[in-house]
């Protein structure tokens, strides 16, 4: 599977551009829930105001404020306000002030000089912390004044009743409220500040300033950031789902052209060691896995670990008192992952091979349903497809059961966490411990997080399957072809007349125990026609076989013109032979298609001349369409004498220097057969062709006919040579030929 990652070298690019929009979106997502932590705590319970450091505040609130501060935070609050009072109308900053606060225009009040992040952040934590001390200082003194000021809202403060006791609260040593502040400092500053935000409210009020509008403004800006994030995270969700297709479309359009590529480079060696069903499934079923695997991959995969660390960072800054309920979670989850996995992943690693499997069988039944139907077997095809079928189906509903199960239990830990994180932060908000806006956050972190885990699970389903396709397609990938051009092929001499020559030609199949051909030596020459009987099983066609270098030989040497094959490249080699095989092969198309298949520059006068020769014409013409009739797969659709016809016919338009006819005349009747030679022997002209055939009136006219038994040469001339000098061809001789051809 790894091997396989040079395939995303091209789309390095856009995989970073994918990158930094996962990060994008999970930062979108993850600033969600503290957005909507700030409309709670700020928004609703602080009725929009962000600060406990009143903007402006009068001169008995002021007084109040400073009373229960220490001397130094006294002298910091002092050194950021200024008194500004109804006559300073030529302050430039006196009508915006006015805008603001409109008491400014009866009565003097202290504005903040600088209200900026930095100020806040300074002044804040003072003013939480005198707040809390004039609480704490209250309730002590056990007054109806106390428990207002105990409350959480403080919208019942009296402040007219409290400002009237500000004569003797001044009077006071400042170590009067030491205690007070002590506990003040026990208290968390996001509570002290929560609650100074209440002060400064009712700072406000006294202003003449309208705290509606405030919380609405901030509620609306809130809301406009949350909307705007969702929109980046939907924007960046879109063009990660795009780009992840367009990598992962492209790395599978490759990795099946490379496939399929490396698949036509095989010799009929390496495809013995892969069945036909096999290299489908792997260059279909298989990369589409792959591809399936990338997509998800991009989008989840890295996008889950992501999302999951910057919750838990995210949760913990929120409040650290609840982390372990993370932890709980988090183990319970891998926990719950490993047991599935641990079960699920051998049947994972089955699925492709039970498909290899029904691919086989149900190719097998397709291609033979004629023999199938000929013999009566279709309940047994039916019975060996059920029992793959079954099996697959078994093996898939294990591993769907146990992902079904997992399913629930995720989701049964979650609303458990849920359930766990509003029973701890209830205790806590009522212990003044914990923001209710604080706790919703640190909920739906909590959420995020379980969710990163569950999708990173679903991934962990396809990564299994995917890396054991993975596998598969590398297998086919790394083998190396036993075929080869050689690293400085030479080229063929571009002779009219091309001899080909076999010298002392041995081979054997790979694993073989012996030879199957044996030192084989002959010389076949231009404008004759060389022919190879035998019995079958005596090597004909495997020696036909070596011609294009379909194997190799494993001794000896093929040669054209004095040249050995081996040297010259195979497509080369190719360009100079004609091969017919012996089972005629057509693609589906036109039958002109599949003549120009051999020659895509060949006009209609040389299909016309081919298909005349090959005895085809009759029924070309006969048809309606001609040479523009449809041809199925396979030449599903033409009898077995007309596929070889066309076959013979394609080999003819490419005009080739070798014609070699593997058993070519098997399908035709005897007078297509002789019509056919004779009209091949004036078309082939100075060609040298090679046929091989089972009847010996095929080819008793051939200038060179070689006779192989158990893969070697018991006989070589003419057909009246052989009568007379060859058992080995008597024999066949005499069990096809009457007396009288016999003595002809």
């Amino acid at each position: 599977m790894i091997k396989l990652s040079r395939y995303l070298k091209p789309y390095l690019g856009v995989l970073f551009i994918t990158l930094v929009l996962l990060f994008v979106q999970a930062i979108s997502d993850l600033n969600l829930p503290n957005y909507m932590s700030d409309i709670v705590n700020v928004g609703i319970q602080q009725n929009g105001i962000e600060h406990a450091t009143p903007e402006a505040i009068s001169e008995d609130g002021y007084t109040l404020m400073t009373t229960f501060m220490t001397a130094d935070d006294q002298q910091t609050v002092a050194d950021n306000y200024l008194l500004m009072s109804p006559e300073d109308t030529s302050n430039p900053n006196y009508e915006s002030t006015l805008a603001k606060f409109p008491a400014l225009e009866t009565e003097s009040i202290y504005v903040l000089t600088d209200p900026s992040e930095q100020t806040f952040a300074t002044l804040d934590p003072i003013f939480g912390e005198a707040t809390w001390t004039f609480i704490n200082y209250m309730r002590s003194l056990d007054t109806g004044a106390a428990d207002a000021s105990a409350s959480e809202s403080m919208t019942d403060l009296d402040f007219t009743q409290i400002y009237a006791a500000l004569p003797m609260l001044t009077q006071l040593p400042s170590s009067t409220f030491d205690e007070a502040r002590e506990q003040a400092a026990q208290t968390p500053e996001s509570m002290q500040i929560q609650t100074a935000v209440q002060f400064t409210k009712q700072f406000y009020i006294e202003l003449g300033v309208d705290v509606g509008a405030i919380q609405n403004l901030y509620i609306l800006k809130i809301g406009a950031l949350m909307l705007l994030l969702s929109l980046i995270a939907a924007l960046a969700s879109i063009l990660i789902g795009f780009f992840s297709a367009r990598i992962a479309a492209g790395v599978s359009q490759n990795l099946r052209q490379d496939v399929f590529r490396k698949v036509q480079c095989f010799s009929n060696t390496e495809f013995d060691k892969f069945s036909t069903a096999s290299l489908i499934t792997r260059n279909t079923n298989d990369i589409t896995q792959i591809q399936t695997m990338l997509i998800m991959g991009i989008r989840i995969l890295i996008y889950s670990p992501i999302l999951a660390i910057g919750g838990i960072i995210m949760a913990l800054r929120r409040t650290t008192s609840m982390g372990w309920i993370i932890v709980v979670a988090v183990v319970a989850i891998m926990l719950l992952i490993g047991v599935v996995f641990t079960v699920a992943m051998p049947r994972f690693k089955l699925i492709q091979k039970l498909v290899d499997k029904l691919n086989l069988v149900t190719r097998e039944s397709l291609t033979g349903l004629m023999v199938v139907r000929a013999f009566g077997n279709q309940k047994f095809e039916e019975n060996r497809f059920d029992q793959v079928n079954k099996d697959t189906t078994a093996n898939n509903l294990f591993v769907n059961r146990v992902m079904v199960f997992m399913m629930p239990t995720m989701m049964f830990i979650m609303n458990g966490v849920t359930l766990l994180v509003v029973w701890v932060g209830a205790q806590q908000i009522a212990d003044a411990a914990m923001q209710v806006g604080d706790m919703m956050a640190f909920m739906q972190y909590t959420m995020q997080i379980i969710f990163s885990f569950l999708m990173m699970s679903m991934m962990f389903i396809m990564i299994p399957r995917a890396a054991v396709s993975g596998d598969r397609i590398q297998e086919v990938l790394a083998v190396k072809p036993s075929i080869v051009d050689p690293a400085t092929p030479k080229e063929l001499p571009m002779n009219a007349q091309t001899t080909l020559e076999f010298d002392h030609v041995s081979f054997r199949y790979e694993g073989a125990e012996e030879d199957v051909l044996h030192d084989i030596s002959f010389a076949a020459k231009p404008g004759e026609t060389t022919a190879f009987i035998g019995s079958t099983g005596s090597g004909k066609s495997t020696l036909i076989n070596l011609i294009p270098r379909f194997f190799d030989v494993t001794a000896g040497a093929v040669k054209i013109d004095g040249l050995d094959i081996r040297e010259v490249t195979q497509h080369d080699l190719r360009e100079k032979i004609g091969y017919i095989p012996q089972k005629g092969v057509l693609f589906s198309g036109t039958i002109a298609s599949n003549l120009r298949y051999g020659n895509q520059n060949a006009s209609d006068d040389d299909l016309a001349l081919a298909a005349q020769v090959a005895q085809a014409s009759d029924f070309i013409e006969g048809s309606p369409d001609g040479f523009e009739r449809e041809i199925a797969q396979g030449g599903s659709n033409v009898s077995g004498g007309q596929k070889q016809r066309l076959s013979i016919a394609r080999a003819l338009v490419r005009k080739p220097d070798i014609y070699i006819f593997d058993d070519s005349f098997s399908a035709l009747d005897y007078k297509t057969d002789v019509a056919l030679r004779r009209a091949l022997k004036e078309y082939t002209g100075n060609s040298t062709v090679l046929i091989v055939a089972q009847r010996i009136n095929t080819i008793m006219h051939a200038e060179q006919i070689i006779v192989l038994d158990h893969g070697r040469i018991v006989g070589k001339g003419t057909h009246h040579e052989l009568l007379k000098s060859c058992a080995t061809y008597q024999e066949i001789a005499s069990s096809q030929l009457s007396e009288e051809e016999l003595n002809i």
